[in-house]
């Protein structure tokens, strides 16, 4: 199976997990407890906690987030390489991607 790291900066953590084709990067997370990653609405784009900075090298390959998405990122402290983990359906192409827990959203 691929896998993707994680790295929480509010507790200076890494976890590595893996992941299915199809998965989202939210998903994974609640399911491995990774923290900070709360999926509190369940992928549908009104909470904002699942937000993640992506690896520049990984950003691209997910195309650009639609409106809703960019509405929410709005409200939250948004960064260059922001999405929302729900919404980036992973693949075997992103094997060994690693996301960030945005900061204010990971708990120590």
């Amino acid at each position: 199976m691929a896998k993707i790291t994680y790295v929480v900066p509010e507790n200076g953590t890494e976890r590595t997990v893996e992941f299915a084709e199809g998965d989202d990067v939210m998903t994974v997370a609640v399911n491995n407890d990774v923290p900070g990653i709360e999926g509190e609405c369940g992928g549908e784009m009104n909470c904002g906690t699942c937000h993640v900075w992506v690896g520049e090298k990984w950003y691209g390959s997910f195309g650009e987030p639609d409106w809703d998405e960019g509405v929410m990122l709005d409200i939250v402290d948004r960064a260059p390489t922001s999405r929302l983990g729900c919404q980036l359906k992973l693949c075997g192409a992103h094997d060994g991607i690693v996301v960030t827990v945005a900061t204010g959203e990971a708990s120590s």
